[in-house]
Parts: structure tokens; C-alpha cells; sequence
């Protein structure tokens, strides 16, 4: 399976307001210009994280992102789901029924099995992301880390 590039600036960002105070907001342009990334396409992301809920958006001057709910409660599966979508990468288009090799209707009743195979582990990825929250990652970052990252973004 392969992401998108912005499902990694989406995970990086959301960790990184993770490492904030949840009162301060950080604005897209920060965030771009801390990770070297196209802000108008950053932007985009992070309204789409606004729109699920993962981050809360303030408008103005002095406005910007922060997490919408603590660390704690927000997993890696709403951060990429709130990017990517919630498909499967995986299409069965039953070609097992096509070409000179084509079995009859009869015996494809059944779910394909390499289909069910895919949707087992596209299930087993998405309980795993699921299983991880913010937290647990701020837990496994550095612990040099928040302070580097509260200085270059919020001068605190």
C-alpha cells in the first residue's frame, strides 16, 4: 500500500501541536515553513484534519491550528482517515471471471479469496493505526524534543 506524501505531513503536524501548549495555535504557514512544505497544500490538509475534528481552527491574525482534543484521544487512524479516506486500497474487480480462464458464476459466490486476504489486512492496518494514539507517540519521541519544538514555533 502506498499513502499520499501528505498523509506524513499531516502525522508529523498533528505530532507536532501535540508537543505544544493546547492553548497555543500554530498557522499553517508556520507549520509549512517548519517542515520546508508547499503551505497552500499543507493548508489544505490541515482544514481537512479541522473538518474531522482532529484539529480546531482559529481564524484571524493571531489564529492558527491546535489539537481539538488531547493527545490521548487521537488516534493515527483519524489522522490519516481524515486525509485518505476510509477505502480500502485494495479493488476486486473478479477477474476470475473474465478472459480464457474465466470460471462460471456459480463458482464465485463467494467472496474471492485474495479479496477477503486484502480486506483482512487492510482491517489488521487499520486496528493497528487505531491502537496508537498521539500520546503514545509523544511518549516515544525524544524528550529533548517538545521543548525544541514550543521554541521554534511559539518562542516559549
Amino acid at each position: 500500500m502506498k499513502l499520499p506524501v501528505s498523509t506524513e505531513w499531516v502525522l508529523h503536524c498533528a505530532t507536532t501541536l501535540a508537543q505544544l501548549d493546547p492553548r497555543d495555535t500554530v498557522s499553517a504557514a508556520q507549520l509549512a515553513d517548519y517542515f520546508d512544505l508547499p503551505a497552500p497544500y499543507l493548508a489544505k490538509q490541515l482544514k481537512a484534519l479541522a473538518k474531522a475534528g482532529v484539529l480546531t481552527a482559529t481564524p484571524g491574525p493571531r489564529g492558527g491550528y491546535r489539537l481539538a482534543r488531547s493527545a490521548a484521544d487521537i488516534t493515527l487512524l483519524q489522522i490519516v482517515e481524515a486525509v485518505d479516506g476510509t477505502a480500502s486500497p485494495y479493488e476486486c474487480h473478479e477477474i476470475r471471471q473474465r478472459g480464457r480462464g474465466a470460471l462460471p458464476p456459480e463458482d464465485c459466490r463467494d467472496t474471492c479469496v485474495l479479496a477477503a486476504k486484502m480486506a483482512d489486512a487492510h482491517e489488521a492496518w487499520r486496528r493497528s493505526l487505531a491502537g496508537v494514539t498521539l500520546a503514545d507517540i509523544l511518549d516515544e519521541i525524544p524528550s529533548w524534543a517538545p521543548a525544541r519544538t514550543r521554541s521554534l514555533l511559539t518562542g516559549a
